[in-house]
């Protein structure tokens, strides 16, 4: 099963909050759901079978930074990305760009392992 939580920063409260209450099992479904023009991050615990036969389940975090976003969105959640790191505690973060980048994340998180 894949879970993700889309987090964003409200811009008043200068905070990073759960966009909604959202659990997604399918990263198409995931995908559809992002905004074009707004960061996100995303929390990933995504279960894998390695080459090896051996289960994992790396828990990540996804920085989905769309490339028509403001500047000063992006340098805002530039700045956050480490404290999000640090409060999810996550073992890796990895940013991507579009839909495809996150349809297709499964690759990314088998080249780490």
């Amino acid at each position: 099963m894949v879970i993700q939580i889309l987090d964003l920063i409200d811009r008043i409260k200068q905070e990073i909050r759960p966009e909604d209450d959202q659990v997604y099992t399918k990263m198409d479904d995931l995908a559809e759901s992002l905004p074009d023009s707004s960061p996100r991050f995303i929390l990933l615990s995504y279960p894998l079978t390695l080459p090896s036969g051996r289960p994992s389940v790396p828990y990540s975090l996804l920085y989905y930074l769309p490339e028509n976003c403001s500047p000063t969105t992006r340098m805002m959640y530039a700045g956050a990305v480490e404290a999000m790191r640090n409060t999810a505690e996550v073992n890796r973060v990895i940013e991507v760009m579009d839909e495809t980048d996150v349809i297709e994340i499964e690759s990314r998180l088998m080249s780490s392992e």
